[in-house]
């Protein structure tokens, strides 16, 4: 029978996913009613959704991100999220395609990453690359980049993330090798690439936390022109949940 080493070559042709529709369709009658062509349409569809979808399993992978998805946004606590708002930045994740920012703000605990995370997640459906990181484990990794040699591979794939995250920047103030660091970062994803700043402080106070006026200039200069910005504000949600009686 010709069927199993026609099989076994699309398994080693790695055409999983019409391995599995083929399967499907000789198990389906109705599948013999059809042309040669219709099959065949089928199976290319099959194989082009594996395809997708294993893409998407694999950027999500190297996203790190937090499980969060812009469909699961709590919009009940009265956090100073608009519905709209988000709305309009998951369809298609079009401030990707035109490599925007977005900056998170608000007090800690309102959800501040989930939000982030939850549009680098739409990002990454949409067919976009993102990772997520902490500023302060950002500076550690440049840090050690730097000691052993390998920044500039570093830099280079920072520069390369379509959409990076990085929570809870300016927290403190800025070394003047962090400032260095993250003004290369800034450089070479300008206009080129997306990046999602989540933060405690307003905007007006990231120039004192950068530290050196020229270098804040610079810093800000390419980040802050063509950025969305998310104000949140409430209690921390950790601290609700926390007092919530237990059922």
């Amino acid at each position: 029978m010709l069927q199993e080493p026609m099989m076994e070559k699309l398994t080693a042709m790695r055409l999983t996913g019409m391995v599995d529709a083929l399967k499907a369709q000789e198990q389906d009658p109705a599948s013999r009613e059809l042309s040669f062509l219709e099959r065949l349409g089928l199976l290319v569809d099959q194989q082009w959704t594996w395809r997708e979808n294993q893409a998407l399993a694999r950027r999500l992978h190297a996203a790190k991100l937090k499980g969060a998805c812009v469909e699961e946004i709590d919009y009940r606590a009265s956090r100073g999220l608009d519905k709209s708002v988000i709305r309009a930045l998951a369809q298609k994740s079009a401030w990707a395609a035109q490599h925007e920012n977005i900056f998170v703000l608000g007090p800690t605990g309102v959800g501040k990453s989930f939000v982030a995370c939850a549009l680098a997640q739409k990002a990454c459906r949409d067919g976009y690359s993102a990772f997520y990181t902490r500023a302060a484990a950002l500076f550690r990794d440049l840090a050690i980049a730097r000691a052993d040699g390998s920044l500039r591979s570093l830099l280079a794939r920072l520069g390369r993330i379509d959409v990076l995250v990085i929570d809870d920047w300016a927290m403190a103030p800025l070394s003047e090798t962090e400032r260095r660091d993250f003004w290369e970062i800034c450089e070479d994803r300008y206009q080129t690439r997306s990046t999602i700043l989540t933060s405690q402080l307003p905007v007006a106070r990231w120039h004192e936390q950068i530290g050196d006026p020229t270098a804040a200039d610079g810093i800000l200069d390419r980040l802050v022109h063509n950025a969305h910005r998310i104000e949140m504000r409430g209690d921390s949600m950790r601290k609700k949940r926390g007092t919530q009686p237990s059922s």
